[in-house]
């Protein structure tokens, strides 16, 4: 096995077992918070932080579909894969939270902008990811992948600053920490 593909088949642990502690499993001795724990104190960050990170999420699995199946290079299929399961488990966590809080899945259109809203990547974006093929595919996918894990890193950060539920702000600290990770990973697939 190459150091590569090795670097890239470490990571889907990593990420497998975030999903893992997303889902209310034990993680390092302590529980996780099932979504009935979740609902004590929260503020509009928390909410608007979830929000934001359900949609990209959802943008994220569209994409990490796409290069599951159709990406060149084994790396980067076995990469979008356990993203795939990551945000799979975390966007169900997420849900069950904002339920839990009586709160919408889906803010109002354009609520979030002013609050300094991270830009989502376009359709057209993905429009032109599910059109492009072979090396030029994988390329485009790395490229706009690590825009879009970075946008999740800059949301989590707003969270760490703003909000106030112990157990979303501690899935955000998990996001940076994952996603600061992932875009390493790209960045070295990328380059080589």
């Amino acid at each position: 096995m190459n150091a590569r593909r090795g670097a890239v088949v470490l990571l889907a642990p990593l990420l497998l077992t975030a999903a893992t502690a997303c889902g209310g499993e034990a993680t390092e001795g302590k529980p996780v918070s099932a979504a009935s724990d979740v609902a004590a104190k929260h503020n509009d960050g928390d909410v608007m932080f979830l929000q934001m990170m359900i949609e990209h999420h959802a943008q994220g699995l569209e994409m990490a579909g796409v290069a599951a199946e159709r990406a060149p290079s084994e790396d980067v299929r076995v990469l979008a894969g356990a993203v795939k399961a990551t945000q799979t488990e975390e966007a169900k966590r997420m849900v069950s939270w904002l339920k839990a809080w009586s709160k919408p899945l889906k803010a109002e259109h354009g609520h979030h902008g002013h609050h300094g809203a991270a830009p989502a990547t376009s359709a057209r974006e993905i429009d032109a990811l599910k059109e492009a093929k072979g090396a030029e595919f994988e390329a485009a996918f790395l490229n706009l992948f690590i825009a879009h894990q970075h946008n999740a890193v800059e949301m989590a950060q707003a969270e760490l600053k703003d909000g106030t539920n112990p157990d979303a702000k501690a899935f955000a600290e998990r996001v940076r920490e994952s996603r600061t990770d992932q875009i390493r990973q790209m960045l070295g697939l990328l380059n080589a």
